[in-house]
């Protein structure tokens, strides 16, 4: 969507200029509830079609455009949501949030030719970590701990969103918050995340058993989604040895291009083969080694990072 025309490729009113800005708020809002830059894009575009599908005397009526859009657009999520765990159930293996390159690692670009780097604030709110957990909440409570604690809205907006009471949402923003900070584990410099992704990564490419098992916490998690689209393991591999082996055993030299690279804010890996990214490498690390590695390898998750 540009500045210039509407979703419905109408001309757009110079005095909805301001509506239009709300996008970047709206789709910041939208991935942090869905943990899908395409579903956001698509939340946000149904967000504006409802909102030019009124009538002029309608939208002039509308005191609050931007507070109006927020509370289509956080409707619009939880509906999805809700739809969401009916169709994870029949997802293949296991559902990993949608991986976010930084600014500059947008090999793919977007629709309108804008960086979506730039409509998407990468903080602690987008973590693969955090995304994560938020995925094992409630749509409500998802909904309102990212409105409250995220981007600050009162609990009385809220409760007009999610349809409860201000006193429910307070407690479904809680009972997230205890999950979150149940997950937290102390943050690590970025410097040293750097250092042992590139660690791993080199150990990877050598085939070096040894190296990664050092590099891993003894009860670290990998967990890899293939959407049944491509080769995957539907089960999570735990245990440094373990984990260490199923890397070190799918090492093909010359073949897999493995490139460090951001995602969601921190060190990560890419893995390109001819020219396609094919994996895309989240980890999470705890007392100075890794704890848990996320592997998204579904194709229709890596739109952003493939020309």
């Amino acid at each position: 969507m540009t500045s210039t025309s509407r979703p419905d490729g109408g001309p757009l009113d110079p005095g909805l200029r301001e509506i239009m800005a709300e996008r970047r708020h709206l789709t910041n809002l939208a991935y942090r509830m869905l943990g899908s830059l395409a579903e956001a894009e698509d939340v946000v575009q149904e967000t504006y079609a409802r909102w030019y599908a009124m009538s002029a005397e309608r939208r002039d009526a509308v005191t609050n455009p931007a507070a109006w859009l927020t509370k289509v657009a956080s409707r619009i999520c939880l509906d999805v949501l809700g739809s969401a765990r009916a169709r994870r159930e029949r997802y293949t293996g296991a559902w990993i949030p949608e991986p976010l390159p930084a600014r500059g690692e947008w090999p793919g670009g977007s629709p309108d030719g804008a960086d979506p780097a730039d409509r998407i604030t990468l903080d602690e709110s987008v973590t693969m970590a955090f995304l994560v957990v938020l995925d094992a909440m409630t749509p409500a409570e998802r909904v309102a701990f990212i409105l409250h604690d995220v981007f600050r809205y009162p609990f009385a907006e809220i409760a007009d969103i999610v349809g409860r009471t201000p006193a429910a949402c307070r407690q479904l923003a809680t009972s997230a918050r205890r999950r979150i900070d149940a997950a937290r584990t102390p943050a690590t410099p970025t410097a040293q995340q750097a250092r042992l992704v590139r660690d791993f990564k080199q150990a990877w490419e050598a085939g070096d058993i040894a190296t990664l098992v050092g590099l891993l916490d003894p009860g670290a998690t990998a967990v890899g989604d293939g959407g049944g689209v491509v080769t995957a393991t539907l089960h999570p591999v735990q245990g440094a040895e373990q984990i260490a082996r199923f890397f070190a055993e799918r090492t093909r030299p010359g073949a897999l291009a493995i490139r460090e690279c951001t995602v969601n804010g921190q060190p990560g890996l890419a893995a390109r083969l001819d020219g396609a990214t094919v994996a895309v490498y989240a980890f999470d690390v705890r007392d100075g080694r890794i704890g848990r590695i996320w592997a998204v390898l579904n194709p229709a998750k890596l739109r952003p990072w493939t020309p």
